[in-house]
């Protein structure tokens, strides 16, 4: 459904490469509240020229179905507008974007909610071509339509090619290439599939955003973590049509006014299938690999605690690890994956709040897990990794130190508390079920061994 008119493999090399993952996480997970787009005015028909016969214009509804990559798990809407007058055969695609300013630039103007997608046009088999590389199932359907509303709607193709409507503010579900192509017809329909359309679905779309992503399961949970309860209410019937796969689906329930041999013919009709090809591979689920990924080895590392004196003549003991040098360095691994998506995640939830008009990383409870500051942990994780030791503690950072950690204890007991008391109307099950557990006895754990205890201020030798 977006990104269409660009390559991420143009990014050079292994700078590249880590270039194309931040973009893809930022594009991914920035979601905007609900809003109602309202179509401008087209001011004077008669600025806007109409073909001699307009029965020999005819309108296709083009859906293409989802991809293998991060940017089109949604699939795609355009419009073909084809005049047997002129014999001119046009797609409108409203997917396309720029990128003029470099990927820096573009990714912190998305962060910030600013993002300008437009109208591009392209020949049927340039367009064809395009999805037929990607591997993507396509679907053609004649839309009937009567010739009054033709002129309406290629009025508003003709108004929509004009340089200063040309951009638009892409909103992610309110105003995408998909929802411009269902306001575009239902104002030439005066408002039908609106009115068809008024009830509500059983879907939030926080489930709409995971089962699309469910083949790049990473950013699936990703966009779990860092999305707020904006996304879970019901989605309209109406504002579920901001699928591609909805709408077409939707339209073809719907009856034109041209009639045949006496009876209404549907709105969509002569349906085609252009290419087809089988839809992307589910991955495993992040969940569980996450969940795994961390309770197995901290688990082994709470079979690995030693008893360690403090001294010679002390008659406390504090705990330490089996085979320091491989278990500090275990410890240190996940230290460093840990610090760095908690801080990551932490530091985008709570910027947006100050840079960011994506309202839907406002507010966040999973800000009681994820904490930006938890990247200071990545110096202690590199310490437990390289030199395969404590973090030595003085008299003054011990009591900053365990207040931090007992802060953090703290917010996950409340977390786990505000999701199986329903306190809070975010969705927050999955991550209390499988990242806390695991995130909980890692914090315990490092608190038991991962720092060595102050010096007391007289010491026997």
């Amino acid at each position: 459904m977006i990104f269409t008119n660009f390559r991420f493999s143009n990014l050079p090399g292994r700078s590249g490469a880590v270039l194309r993952y931040l973009l893809l996480v930022i594009m991914s997970f920035l979601l905007l509240s609900p809003r109602l787009v309202a179509l401008e005015s087209i001011g004077s028909p008669d600025q806007y020229p109409l073909p001699a016969d307009m029965s020999g214009v005819h309108f296709y509804l083009i859906t293409i179905d989802v991809g293998d990559k991060v940017w089109d798990n949604f699939g795609h809407t355009a419009l073909r507008v084809f005049d047997e007058g002129s014999n001119t055969d046009v797609i409108f695609n409203w997917g396309g974007f720029e990128l003029s300013g470099g990927v820096v630039s573009f990714s912190y103007n998305f962060f910030k909610g600013i993002m300008d997608y437009r109208l591009a046009t392209n020949t049927p088999s340039q367009e064809f071509a395009t999805y037929r590389s990607q591997q993507r199932t396509l679907w053609q359907d004649q839309i009937n339509l009567t010739n009054p509303q033709k002129e309406i709607l290629y009025r508003r193709l003709l108004w929509n090619l004009e340089p200063a409507n040309i951009f638009y503010p892409y909103h992610y579900f309110f105003d995408n290439c998909t929802t411009r192509v269902r306001d575009y017809l239902d104002e030439a329909l005066s408002g039908r599939i609106a009115a068809s359309n008024t009830g509500v679905t059983e879907n939030t779309f926080r489930d709409q955003v995971q089962e699309h992503y469910e083949s790049v399961s990473a950013v699936a949970f990703s966009l779990d973590i860092l999305m707020n309860s904006n996304i879970d209410r019901p989605i309209s019937e109406w504002e579920e049509m901001f699928l591609p796969l909805s709408l077409r689906d939707r339209l073809l329930q719907i009856e034109s006014d041209v009639a045949e041999n006496g009876e209404r013919q549907m709105l969509l009709s002569d349906s085609q299938l252009i290419m087809e090809f089988p839809p992307p591979a589910i991955e495993t689920d992040a969940y569980q690999v996450a969940s795994i990924s961390l309770l197995v080895p901290v688990l082994f590392l709470f079979l690995m605690l030693k008893t360690i004196p403090m001294s010679y003549f002390a008659t406390h003991s504090r705990l330490g690890l089996k085979v320091a040098g491989l278990n500090f360095r275990l410890m240190g691994f996940l230290g460093l994956i840990t610090a760095l998506f908690s801080g990551i995640y932490g530091l985008l939830m709570l910027g947006s709040w100050f840079v960011s008009d994506h309202l839907d990383l406002h507010h966040n409870v999973n800000l009681l897990l994820f904490w930006p500051t938890d990247l200071l942990g990545i110096l202690l994780a590199l310490r437990w990794l390289i030199f395969c030791k404590p973090w030595p503690m003085t008299h003054n950072s011990t009591p900053f130190i365990n207040y931090y950690l007992m802060a953090h204890v703290i917010g996950m007991f409340a977390y786990v508390g505000i999701t199986f008391m329903e306190l809070a109307e975010q969705f927050t099950l999955g991550i209390a079920l499988y990242v806390v557990p695991g995130f909980f006895l890692f914090t315990i754990l490092i608190w038991l061994v991962g720092f060595e205890p102050a010096k007391p201020r007289i010491v026997f030798f």
